[in-house]
């Protein structure tokens, strides 16, 4: 593996990392409705758990409230059940055809709690990049003791990998100040 190799698979990884932690910051509940409240919501349809985009349509009509359109009405029921065995706290409301929740505002301790669990999952995300920075080291003096690349070219991408590592890191922590200010500021 070549300095540029190690960067790019460095660099991909990391990438990677910062995007599971905005899909996992978009099931923390604001005091706003977001569709992506309801991305990881698994429903027992047809026999199978199955996430709830494939089997209906989710909206957000109102800042308190969020409608999900069943594309088949004849799910209704079970979508009710997986909303309700779910741990968003919230209770679904049928009329037959869509069903609305209505998102409460949220109590100063609920925050608190979810900007403990933002920080959490944004720890993890440092975890992952720095342990993607090691993987990344590794290779570099791997390459050089294999004779692939000098130690000036080892010092270097070990340094190119670093900068990297600060960058992703510094994504990581801008996007739970966003989400932190989101969270506290409904």
């Amino acid at each position: 593996m070549d300095a540029e190799e190690i960067l790019m698979d460095s660099e991909e990884r990391m990438e990677k990392a910062i995007a599971k932690l905005k899909i996992d910051m978009a099931g923390i509940r604001t005091g706003r409705a977001n569709p992506g409240l309801v991305d990881s919501l698994r429903v027992d349809v047809y026999g199978s758990p199955t996430p709830i985009k494939q089997i209906a349509s989710v909206s957000a009509p109102e800042p308190s409230q969020l409608v999900i359109r069943p594309f088949d009405p004849s799910t209704i029921k079970d979508i009710e059940k997986g909303v309700i065995a779910s741990d968003l706290g919230l209770a679904p409301q049928s009329d037959g055809k869509v069903i609305r929740l209505n998102i409460p505002a949220l109590s100063t301790e609920v925050r608190r709690s979810m900007v403990a669990r933002i920080k959490e999952l944004t720890e993890e995300a440092k975890v992952a990049i720095r342990n993607i920075r090691r993987d990344g080291n590794k290779h570099a003096e791997q390459a050089q003791k294999d004779k692939e690349m000098t130690e000036d070219d080892r010092d270097h991408a070990k340094k190119e990998v670093q900068e990297l590592t600060k960058k992703f890191e510094t994504k990581a922590s801008e996007l739970a100040k966003a989400k932190e200010s989101e969270v506290m500021d409904d």
